[in-house]
């Protein structure tokens, strides 16, 4: 990652972000072209940044979680995709289900959950989407249904990052229908891998995120005992979405790391690369494309941050700019990205350059944590509420 990416970070910070960038080029990026090729879940380096600190970010240190701020998992998550976009990519939505529990879980659930999934001996999935709903979370139709100290849920859950690779240690945060349409009618249960009723579809085939496995996970009179239930009855929904909105500030950053790291490839590529008896680095059309690749990185670095500082205070439009930081980082890092593969031409194109994989791995991006189309109706209606309309 280039120096301008510090700038303005406190030494703290500067400090966080060099172990994740170290950690990254020694313990990800030499391994992360064959890990794609061999669709193998690197669990094991997983747990060596668990180790570091990197599983519990934002969590509080009361159970072992790091205790920090969302402006420093940004830059630990952006760092990390350096290495690989998928490995970081699933490390952000452990965090991401780690602090539902921290932050809406009893006592009793965090002294429980909490220790393990800090060290990644537990590793942990969210279930929202479901096949027949896709954007539409709210209209899930997954259901839970109270039978005395226990919920008994039936249904199916589509895309779910990472499931079934923890066998029994392995924590399923799912959103379930207890009550009405609507999403009011949704509560969240915390089902462990070793449940009965619990089974899983093949490992999906994707165009990217190879080293991490995409399953549905199925749930047949799956029973989920009462103190399980995360929050009280029909409050699932909105935890959902306030997971999400930290969520997205991930996947954002995300995005960033890997448009990074094809940049910085495009560069040393562009450096050595002869055309016409000259380095491409004289043209100047390649020059500009450069400027604009490293100006949206750049821009979509400090919406970012901006949205996580609003997120950590809890501002009023937090919601708004974390869905404009998502929009924005995500279509930033895959057109950076493309950009890359261009300039690398016909060896782009090939395997053994890391960047094809780096814009396969990012397409999902613009898909997932809710589309970017999804992040311009949150947008507007944010705006046309705070004026009246």
């Amino acid at each position: 990652m280039s120096a301008y990416s510090s700038s303005g970070l406190s030494d703290e910070r500067r400090a966080i972000q060099e172990m994740a960038m170290r950690f990254a080029r020694e313990a990800i990026a030499p391994f992360a072209l064959q890990w794609d090729r061999d669709k193998f879940f690197p669990v094991e380096t997983l747990r060596a940044a668990a180790a570091l600190g990197m599983a519990a970010i934002y969590v509080g240190e009361e159970f072992g979680g790091a205790g920090l701020s969302r402006i420093d998992a940004a830059l630990i998550f952006e760092a990390l995709a350096t290495g690989c976009p998928t490995v970081s990519a699933y490390l952000s939505i452990h965090n991401m289900c780690a602090w539902m529990i921290d932050a809406f879980g009893s006592p009793d659930q965090r002294r429980r959950f909490l220790p393990k999934l800090v060290t990644m001996e537990t590793l942990t999935s969210y279930c929202l989407t479901e096949p027949d709903c896709g954007s539409d979370a709210a209209a899930l139709r997954m259901r839970a249904v109270r039978r005395g100290d226990a919920y008994v849920l039936s249904g199916r859950k589509q895309f779910i990052s990472g499931a079934g690779a923890g066998g029994d240690a392995h924590l399923y945060i799912v959103m379930a229908r207890t009550g009405g349409q609507g999403a009011e009618g949704v509560s969240a249960f915390l089902v462990e891998g070793s449940a009965a009723g619990l089974s899983f579809g093949a490992n999906e085939r994707k165009m990217g995120w190879n080293a991490q496995p995409t399953r549905i996970v199925a749930f047949e009179d799956c029973v989920a005992p009462l103190e399980n239930r995360l929050g009280a009855e029909g409050e699932g929904f909105k935890m959902a979405m306030a997971a999400l909105d930290g969520g997205r500030l991930n996947i954002g950053a995300c995005s960033l790391g890997g448009g990074q790291s094809a940049l910085e490839k495009a560069l040393i590529y562009a450096h050595e690369r002869q055309a016409f008896g000259r380095s491409l680095t004289d043209f100047q059309a390649l020059q500009f494309r450069l400027a604009d690749m490293a100006t949206q990185l750049e821009a979509a670095r400090a919406l970012l941050w901006r949205a996580a500082a609003a997120l950590d205070v809890r501002a009023p439009d937090a919601t708004r700019l974390c869905a404009m930081a998502k929009r924005v980082a995500t279509d930033a890092g895959f057109a950076v990205a493309d950009d890359a593969m261009q300039i690398f031409g016909g060896y782009g194109y090939l395997a053994d350059y890391g960047v094809e994989k780096i814009q396969r791995d990012l397409r999902v991006h613009r898909i997932l944590e809710g589309t970017n189309e999804i992040m311009r109706v949150i947008i507007a209606k944010d705006l046309l509420k705070e004026r009246g309309s």
